[in-house]
């Protein structure tokens, strides 16, 4: 299973935010063990960095996008993929780009919190607890 990693799945693990941080963690760690099954969104790297910077530092901020990048590639970007996003039925349009970014890169599902956002996405999203049980029974 290929999975795209919404921004808030990150910022949840970074902030540690609660409830939702733990069950991103585990996600994460799921996808730490399977390199080269998940993504993260181009404009996800920059959205990241500057909400996590002001809290944790940039230095810190920088180096959990490393981490991230050790198991997690960064979706293919292009006019192509933003084109697409402007035409999806997606009230929210940086949710629209997460789902560009899903498609050009082959996702299976969105892994977010705000699966009610992704409601008219071809891609489907699912909750990170979701996907990373999913993970676990080789869905």
């Amino acid at each position: 299973m290929i999975v795209l990693i919404d921004v808030d799945v990150l910022i949840d693990v970074a902030l540690d935010r609660s409830p939702f941080g733990e069950h991103a963690a585990a996600l994460l760690n799921e996808l730490e063990r399977r390199p080269g099954s998940s993504y993260v969104a181009w404009h996800s790297l920059s959205n990241f960095y500057y909400l996590v910077s002001p809290v944790r530092g940039k230095g810190t901020a920088r180096e959990f996008l490393l981490d991230l990048c050790r198991f997690a590639d960064v979706a293919p970007a292009s006019t192509r993929s933003f084109r697409y996003a402007t035409s999806l039925p997606i009230r929210d349009f940086e949710d629209a780009l997460q789902v560009a970014a899903a498609t050009a890169c082959g996702a299976d599902v969105i892994a977010t919190r705000n699966t009610r956002d992704y409601a008219a996405s071809p891609v489907r999203a699912a909750k990170p607890e979701d996907v990373a049980r999913d993970l676990r029974l080789g869905v």
